[in-house]
């Protein structure tokens, strides 16, 4: 039997080394779903229940592999659904390639049956590569360079083969003019700074007395170096939601993660520091990093088009997190002064103590911070953990303590609601023996979490550890925007379209042959956890959560207590249960133990080169910064 594009497609894969293919099947792209029977599932093909489920399981599996994600769609719709998660890979810097089908190419321009114009539409998400495969021998070429742009770039590509191209008899490029051939290896590369940067660079930290750090995910393989470089330093380092599983939230020194969903000691740190240095982060909202004027600052990014950018940095050091900071370690002075680094740390234990007493109020009927507070007490030590959009991303941020060994991660620049559920799948066929536990909003589990848990059940038996723990916080409620109207728009929350209705999450997935356990008072939180974590397969815990606990940002300015308090007069369908749990938040941070401020600089004064610390009545009122960009829950 001759070989056929399909069987080609799937054979260079095998090549690439890729093992499974996300996907949902359709007529576009039956000439490769038949090369799969041919080839006896190799690599083998992973049926979700929808296309956008397809692309999420590909970026969950790529985020928590290091590795190519592949997904595969029909043509048409199944390549337009496609599209959400391919844009969450490529918010997130994340490798996947697209496989999607097209109409036949004699139909091609004659409005036939689901004929999209698929390069226009996928030339924004897939801007770094995407062709349509017309002839055979293009085909290696295009697939390789494909999966190289990926891995380079750290993107989504995508390839668009019409069906009946599927079918023909592949020929391979031939040695002649306009013919390009292709190969498959994609050897190791490292890029580093020059020389006299990277020592400009150790001049301006040398230089700072309050330093403080910021991490991404692309810190995430230079572990040792950034925890050698805080020390050297006497720095605090905070954590962007990415780099959450950078460095062990155990150390003293880290702050946890930063921003709208972060905590007070990352604000703190950045409001007081005057040096920054961030390694592998594109961390968006500026307010939340030193006001302008106050610090020096230092990135590094492998990425010259992301380098540069969210504040006026100094030194930006184009090259790899670990080879750069090689680098720079030499030439970084020891012997710094303890009181900024015991500040530091003694802001981190204050914090921990406000969080564990915010998890221990009452609530009605559970408080969802003691939620996942329980979790963190029993979070195996080989746990991977994903987080969907919305309120739960909160207590993912604050309460979750990441361990060495330790993976997690949610929807970070795109923050899509649906894919904790799709991620944690493809954290599964990345890590077959290790649990993995998703956090999930009942918005976003309604919106596609549910249908997953029918993917989950379908493919349990291949995973080695069969641990997939599924927790939904149950509040009826779209919970992340119902608090964004209160707090940016003063507005009450609008019923009809934040209110959801009440669904049986537990007993669905005991109808699939599941471990379903519903919990519906405090006292039980702990042991659900772990049955759930225990059970010999998938399973889903339903809490019953209290929509009225805020989720309070690391600061509250006067205008969103303003606005807040606005929506309350309006007359806010929980109002009272608003104040009562909002004001019991908010007073853990004032009681015995209160933060240790370490004096600012006056504003817009820069600390010159090896300069003594400010004298204590030098210092500044402690500002107040701008109210955050609202987050899409």
């Amino acid at each position: 039997m001759s070989t056929k594009v399909a069987d080609h497609v799937l054979q260079r894969l095998r090549e690439w080394g890729v093992e499974q293919v996300f996907g949902y099947p359709g007529d576009g792209i039956n000439g490769l779903l038949a090369a799969w029977g041919r080839a006896e599932n190799e690599p083998r093909f992973v049926q979700s229940r929808h296309e956008e489920m397809s692309a999420f399981q590909a970026v969950g599996y790529a985020k928590f592999s290091g590795r190519l994600g592949v997904c595969a769609a029909t043509s048409g719709p199944g390549a337009i659904h496609l599209l959400n998660g391919l844009y969450d890979a490529k918010l997130d810097h994340v490798p996947v390639l697209a496989i999607v089908g097209q109409t036949h190419r004699t139909a091609m321009g004659g409005s036939y049956q689901q004929e999209v114009d698929l390069h226009t539409l996928y030339k924004d998400v897939a801007s770094e590569f995407v062709e349509t495969v017309t002839v055979p021998e293009q085909l290696p070429n295009v697939l390789d360079r494909a999966i190289r742009t990926a891995y380079a770039r750290r993107c989504p590509t995508a390839i668009i083969i019409p069906g009946d191209v599927q079918e023909l008899d592949y020929a391979p490029p031939t040695h002649e003019f306009k013919m390009v051939p292709s190969s498959l290896d994609r050897s190791a590369w490292t890029a580093v700074p020059s020389d006299e940067s990277v020592r400009r660079a150790a001049e301006i930290l040398n230089s700072g007395d309050k330093v403080a750090i910021l991490v991404g995910q692309g810190a995430a393989g230079a572990r040792t170096e950034v925890e050698r470089i805080a020390e050297l330093l006497g720095a605090g380092l905070a954590k962007a939601l990415l780099g959450k599983d950078v460095l062990s939230d155990e150390l003293p020194y880290v702050t946890g993660a930063i921003g709208l969903l972060g905590t007070r000691p990352s604000y703190e740190l950045m409001r007081d520091c005057d040096t920054l240095l961030t390694i592998g982060s594109s961390f968006p909202y500026s307010q939340f990093l030193p006001e302008f004027g106050t610090a020096r600052g230092v990135q590094i990014d492998i990425d010259p088009h992301m380098i540069g950018m969210r504040y006026p940095y100094e030194v930006n050091l184009v090259g790899d997190a670990k080879a750069t900071l090689e680098r720079l370690l030499p030439l970084i002075e020891e012997g710094r002064g303890r009181e900024w680094y015991d500040t530091v740390c003694d802001n981190v234990t204050r914090w921990r103590d406000v969080m564990e007493r915010r998890a221990g109020l009452d609530a009605d009927p559970i408080n969802p911070e003691y939620v996942t507070r329980a979790l963190d007490a029993v979070l195996p030590d080989d746990a991977i953990v994903t987080s969907d959009s919305g309120s739960t991303a909160n207590w993912y941020a604050r309460h979750l303590t990441m361990k060495p060994g330790m993976r997690g991660s949610l929807s970070g620049t795109l923050a899509t609601m649906g894919c904790g559920v799709p991620y944690a799948i493809g954290a599964k066929f990345a890590h077959p023996d290790r649990p993995a536990i998703a956090l999930v909003g009942d918005g976003a589990m309604q919106m596609n979490g549910m249908a997953e848990l029918i993917t989950a059940a379908k493919y349990r038996h291949l995973w080695e550890d069969p641990r997939l723990v599924v927790a939904v916080f149950n509040n009826h409620d779209l919970n992340q925007v119902t608090w964004e109207l209160r707090a940016m728009g003063g507005a009450p929350s609008f019923l009809p379209s934040q209110e959801l209705p009440d669904v049986q999450y537990a007993a669905f997935a005991r109808s699939l042959g599941l471990t379903g356990i519903r919990v519906e008072k405090p006292e039980d939180v702990e042991a659900a956890w772990r049955a759930a974590l225990e059970a010999d397969g998938p399973a889903v815990v339903e809490f019953l959560t209290d929509p009225a606990v805020p989720p309070i940002p690391p600061h509250a300015t006067w205008d969103q207590m303003e606005a807040t308090a606005a929506s309350i007069l309006k007359g806010d369908a929980d109002r009272g249960a608003m104040v009562k749990r909002g004001f019991k938040a908010k007073v853990q941070e004032f009681l015995p133990g209160r933060e240790k401020k370490y004096p600012p600089r006056p504003r817009g004064v820069r600390r010159p080169v090896r300069a003594g610390r400010l004298p204590p009545a030098a210092a500044a009122t402690p500002r107040i910064g701008p109210a955050p960009a609202p987050l899409r829950a």
